[in-house]
């Protein structure tokens, strides 16, 4: 009890020379440094509010005629409307997914980009991708063997920007058009693009770094290249823009974008 007592005496004692202490101080002085420490305390909840709030975009990509477009009317409003016909500037909205409007809960809006694939207008991806929170790269099914090395550089491209790899920014290759029955399979476009991307990497590599506009480079050096080797995690859908059939690209999108 005696040290206890001694305890309290110190810290009063204590206490009565920061008040004579503060006295000194004049007013200007304080209010000045409670200002300060008012400010810093805001400055640093504000960052950790940012740091915690999750994107909700999710950018869709892809060369032309790949079916975005569609897919992107198909999330908004369950049908194509005049979605058939190549984009050639972005469209831009923020949605609550039209296969979720009928459900009695709340549920979170989703800002879906549909980028155009032309390569003149590919530039535009740049303003989209640093606050992405998923990206889905859309390949035509039905007509991929002509477009398959034109779909993995681009791919390519995507893949080692600075913007996706520093924040590991989840892709999905989707399959579009596999209701038709000559559509080629997920599997199958996969192992192509892996081989496409994989000759890529020799050929980029034999070339000087001031000579390539990527940031970074894909891969295990002397091993075959695969999508598990990616910064971000690459996995692969199939959909049907025309008939609807889009639900493993909701999942894909819930699983990032929470409802």
């Amino acid at each position: 009890m005696e040290e206890l007592y001694q305890w309290k005496e110190q810290l009063l004692h204590l206490w009565s020379l920061a008040e004579e202490q503060l006295r000194q101080v004049p007013p200007v002085q304080l209010y000045a440094a409670a200002a300060v420490l008012v400010f810093t305390t805001l400055l640093l909840l504000s960052l950790r509010l940012l740091k915690r709030a999750k994107s909700n975009t999710i950018v869709l990509t892809g060369l032309s005629g790949a079916g975005k477009t569609v897919l992107f009317y198909q999330l908004r409003d369950g049908s194509i409307h005049g979605g058939t016909v190549t984009s050639m500037e972005p469209n831009e909205e923020t949605f609550v997914l039209h296969s979720e409007t009928t459900e009695k809960r709340k549920t979170k809006p989703v800002h879906v980009v549909d980028v155009p694939g032309h390569s003149r207008l590919r530039p535009k991806l740049d303003e989209y991708l640093p606050q992405a929170a998923g990206i889905v790269f859309v390949v035509d099914a039905l007509d991929f063997l002509p477009n398959c090395r034109s779909a993995s550089e681009y791919l390519y491209d995507i893949l080692t920007k600075g913007s996706v790899v520093k924040k590991k920014i989840p892709l999905l290759i989707l399959c579009n058009k596999t209701d038709k029955v000559t559509a080629h399979t997920k599997e199958f476009i996969s192992r192509q693009m892996e081989k496409e991307i994989d000759k890529l990497r020799a050929s980029r590599s034999a070339i000087s770094a001031a000579d390539i506009k990527n940031e970074f480079t894909l891969g295990v050096p002397g091993e075959p290249f695969s999508f598990t080797q990616c910064y971000n995690k690459v996995t692969t859908a199939d959909a049907s823009g025309l008939t609807g059939e889009i639900s493993q690209l909701e999942q894909f999108i819930r699983e990032y974008v929470k409802p």
